[in-house]
Formats: structure tokens, C-alpha cells, sequence
């Protein structure tokens, strides 16, 4: 073993040194939360490490099925389909012993709805929320919301007095680099509580035995200690050495050695997430190129020959090592509006590429950067190294840039990177939530992912009926055309679905979950 690996699992185990329990779950995954802030960065490993410590009115089983949290009952009201319900839990407190009232979730929605949160997008058909009464709150929306429910799984709940106390009602501007105080703070109802926070080094969790469901789940672990580690040689040797007992990120590389060895388990299953490239075809002229004066992705040629120049088998097979599915369209199969024929149009096709690069006056080629994150997807600056040697085939010469995702994601929603990676799952399992993301115009409440400077007042007004459209059908059919405009246009290019590989002690019971959130609190010790 060489002295820097050395170093760096010495750090580790530092980080890891907790007390001695059976009871203990020792967490590693590659990145960190971005944030504590419940309702900053709309991200999926913030969402997970979240999820222990708030709640949400409802949640997804591992099945994809809605399971009850702080809502027992839901749906619209039959008088009136403008109006939700729901009926919220009695008896539930917050961690510092305060009262859940409905109160506190007509604060937080309205919190959510601000302009420096991540999640307004998911709430821009709600235009009132009000309590009926302790336990009953209603929604309203500007039209009848078949799927309003699907939008709410990772909107957590704050307790209004705690946040007001603090001063912490305004959602930190996490891009403008603000720091408050519910950053690394929590006060929810969930499972744990948080005891100690250190971003990006530990985070350290202890069981809520005040849990409204305590005697409902099993609750296993009375301890949980989350440490990111972005080196994958280091986390496979945490987990082999025994200094973690549980590993979100296995590195496709190591999985045979890992389910291999004694004591350890692999689960694997299909993750609700595409991984794909944008390309900012908006901008007049692009920042980081070598062609003055004009933009080459703005020509959909251009776009074209850059998808049909990317080699998604030989991604899977030698940089997954066959640990993903090759993608045609940034959906997940999990997603309403998610088709086998438009998600196998993509192909490989070098010689046709540079026909394509030829005809739109680009024959010689460009430069361009491509912005990649290192610690969030796997294997992701080894797949943006794979598309650059590709890319370069077809005289694209692309410089590239891989950087945590604590600094990759604000270039997007800043609008300040022209090529870039981004992987993308769909909590709603509906198409409406990817178009409200990355494809309708960038505004204030809406396309705020949307980094491809595509805007079309048609296609976004389409869009936007999806919300209040209760024919399914003709909602199926205004899904269906959206996405003919996405392919056509290439938006995006789709590189694969991403599959979660899993790795623990035989004795934690966590069951692979699609949203790559593992649910503690339901895992037995085995």
C-alpha cells in the first residue's frame, strides 16, 4: 500500500472514531450534503443525509410507493378540485419538543416558495396554503393537480418558532455562498437528531426516541456517522478494514472484490437517474472556446455530431464495467413519459458526426471546456475523460475541468459553464418535473437547472398545462410532443441510466432504494 493511501485512510478512520456499538451505523458515500437547509439545493445526496433528520408530508417507499409521514391522509377535495386535503399527524414533536402543528407547514411551504429556494419549482401550481385547523391543511392550485402529491416527497418541514428564533426564515443563497444558521442546524421530527455537523468531514446522528414512529419502525441503529469520502480507493478500503460498515458509492471497479470478501454483502438495483451532458446553444458567443464571435452549439448540427461522437457501449462496458444502461433520452424508465423507442435513438456514428460538423461550418473543429463534477455520480470525471477522448475523434477539442460538486452546481444554475455534466433523478416519476427543471426558459420560479439557454414560449406554456391537465391522456399526448421537441432539438445528450451498487455488513439490513436514499430508519439489524 502506497504512503499517500496510507494517509488517507489513517484520515478516515480519524474522522470515523465514534465509540464502540453494534448499534452504530458507520455511513461513507463519495459526497457530502451541500447543505442542512431543508429547502436549499434540490440534490440528491443533500435530500438523503436530510431525509434522517426532517420529514416531508409523504414519502416513497422502496417500491415507489407513497407511504404516510407527517400527512396520514391526502387528496383533493371532492367538492372542489383546486383544493387539497391532508389530515397531518397528531402527537408528532420536533426535536427540541415543540409542538408539529399545521402551522408549521403552512410556513414552510410558503418558506419554499421564496426566491433563494431549490425547490419553488415543485410548488409553482400551489398559489395559498392554509390550516383548517391544528391538523388540517389545505392547498390551493390555479387549476385541478393530478400529481401534486408526487412534487411533495422531499419538501421537509420546519418548526416555525425554531426558524423564526434563529433567524433563519429566509432559504440560504447557497450559489451566492451564504452561510445561516439552519446550514448546519436541524430541528425536524425525523428519526435521528443531529449531534455534530462538520461539512464534508462527519456528520453525527443519534436515534430520536421520541419518534412518533418509534414502535413503527425498526429503528436499529442508535447511532448514525456519515463521513464522505471522495477517494473510491479509500472507501473500499474503509469498508474492507471495518472502519465503515456501510457503503452508498461502491466503485464498479471493486465489486467483485468487495462482494468477495467475508462478512460484506452487494445489493444492487436500477437508480431513477440519468447522467448526461448540456450544452448552452442560448449564448451568442461562448466564454470557453476558440471561435470568436459566435457560439457552434447553437447550430443543432453541431449538437448532433457531439451525441452521435459519444460511444455509450463502450462507457458501460469499460468505464462501468457494465454497471449501467446506455440512454437516448434523459428520463429514467421509472418516469411517466418515458418511452424504449425514443430512449434507444441514440447511436454512434463518427464518420457521420463529422459530415454533420462539415455541413454546419465547423469541418476544422473547436475547443470547448467541459465542466464535470468529481464526487457525485459514479465514476463521473473518468466518464467526462471517456467523452473527451471521444469528442476528440471528431476534432472537438475539449479541455476539461473536475471539480466537487459543491462548486460544479452553482456554474449551472449561475449560468457560467457552457458544456457540462449533470445526472438527474425524478422523485415525482412524472415527465412535468424534468420540464420544469431543464427544459422550460430559465426564469426566477422556474428552469433554473436549465443551463442550455433553450426557450421556447410555445413549448413553455405547454408545459405548464401539465400542472392543471386532469384529462391523462391528453396530458400523455402534451408529454409525448414535449419530448419529441427535446429530441429533436437535442437539448441534452443522454450518456446512461445509472444503476446503485450498494455495499454493507451482513448484519445492516438497508434495502436498495431507487432515489439512492437509503432509509435508515426501516432497516433491521440482521
Amino acid at each position: 500500500m502506497n504512503i499517500a493511501l496510507k494517509t488517507a485512510i489513517a484520515s478516515v478512520v480519524a474522522a470515523l472514531a465514534v465509540p464502540a456499538s453494534a448499534e452504530t451505523l458507520r455511513w461513507a458515500s463519495a459526497g457530502d450534503a451541500l447543505t442542512l437547509d431543508p429547502h436549499s439545493q434540490n440534490e440528491g445526496q443533500t435530500h438523503t443525509i436530510r431525509h434522517q433528520m426532517y420529514e416531508a408530508l409523504i414519502i416513497r417507499d422502496v417500491t415507489g410507493a407513497f407511504e404516510p409521514a407527517l400527512a396520514t391522509e391526502w387528496g383533493p377535495n371532492p367538492d372542489d378540485p383546486n383544493v387539497w386535503v391532508f389530515k397531518l399527524r397528531e402527537g408528532v414533536k420536533f426535536h427540541d419538543g415543540a409542538d408539529f402543528t399545521a402551522e408549521d407547514v403552512v410556513f414552510s411551504f410558503e418558506r419554499a416558495k421564496t426566491p433563494t429556494s431549490d425547490m419553488k419549482e415543485l410548488l409553482n401550481s400551489i398559489v395559498e396554503v392554509r390550516a383548517v385547523d391544528d391538523y388540517t391543511v389545505e392547498m390551493v392550485t390555479d387549476g385541478p393537480n393530478p400529481i401534486l402529491d408526487a412534487n411533495l416527497t422531499d419538501l421537509f418541514i420546519m418548526d416555525k418558532d425554531w426558524t423564526e428564533a434563529n433567524d433563519t426564515v429566509k432559504v440560504q443563497d447557497f450559489e451566492g455562498g451564504e452561510i445561516t444558521f439552519a446550514t448546519t442546524n436541524v430541528n425536524g421530527t425525523g428519526a435521528y437528531k443531529l449531534v455534530s455537523r462538520e461539512p464534508d468531514v462527519k456528520t453525527v446522528m443519534t436515534r430520536n426516541e421520541e419518534y412518533w414512529g418509534r414502535d413503527q419502525f425498526p429503528m436499529a441503529f442508535s447511532e448514525i456517522v456519515h463521513t464522505p469520502i471522495q477517494n473510491a480507493a479509500t472507501r473500499v478500503a474503509a469498508l474492507l478494514s471495518g472502519e465503515i460498515n456501510f457503503l452508498q458509492d461502491v466503485p464498479v471497479q471493486d465489486l467483485d472484490r468487495v462482494a468477495s470478501a467475508d462478512g460484506l454483502v452487494v445489493k444492487t438495483g436500477p437508480q431513477n437517474r440519468v447522467i448526461f451532458f448540456g450544452m448552452n446553444q442560448g449564448a451568442d458567443d461562448l466564454e470557453a472556446d476558440n471561435i470568436d464571435g459566435a457560439n457552434p452549439l447553437a447550430d443543432v448540427r453541431v449538437r448532433q455530431a457531439m451525441s452521435m461522437a459519444i460511444n455509450r457501449d463502450a462507457i458501460m462496458k469499460v468505464v462501468m464495467r457494465g454497471q449501467s444502461q446506455p440512454a437516448g433520452m434523459i428520463a429514467p424508465p421509472f418516469v411517466n413519459g418515458w418511452t424504449a423507442e425514443m430512449d434507444g435513438e441514440s447511436s454512434t456514428d463518427v464518420e457521420g458526426a463529422k459530415a454533420l460538423l462539415a455541413e454546419a461550418g465547423y469541418g476544422d473543429g473547436f475547443s470547448i471546456r467541459l465542466d464535470c463534477p468529481n464526487d457525485r455520480y459514479i465514476n463521473d470525471e473518468a466518464i467526462c475523460q471517456a467523452a473527451v477522448g471521444m469528442l476528440g475523434q471528431i476534432g472537438i477539442t475539449v479541455n476539461l475541468d473536475a471539480i466537487p460538486k459543491a462548486q460544479h452546481f452553482p456554474k449551472i444554475t449561475d449560468g457560467k459553464t457552457d458544456f457540462y455534466m449533470l445526472g438527474w433523478g425524478v422523485p415525482t416519476y412524472d415527465s412535468e418535473y424534468i420540464f420544469n427543471f431543464l427544459v422550460h426558459g430559465r426564469e426566477d420560479s422556474i428552469g433554473t437547472w436549465n443551463g442550455t439557454g433553450f426557450d421556447n414560449d410555445d413549448l413553455d406554456a405547454k408545459i405548464l398545462s401539465l400542472a392543471s391537465n386532469t384529462d391523462l391522456d391528453s396530458r400523455n399526448a402534451d408529454i409525448a410532443a414535449i419530448w419529441r421537441v427535446v429530441q429533436d432539438e437535442q437539448l441534452y445528450i443522454p450518456i446512461h441510466h445509472q444503476v446503485i451498487n450498494w455495499a454493507m455488513a451482513g448484519n445492516v439490513g438497508i434495502e436498495v432504494d431507487p432515489e439512492n436514499q437509503p432509509m435508515i430508519k426501516h432497516a433491521p439489524l440482521n
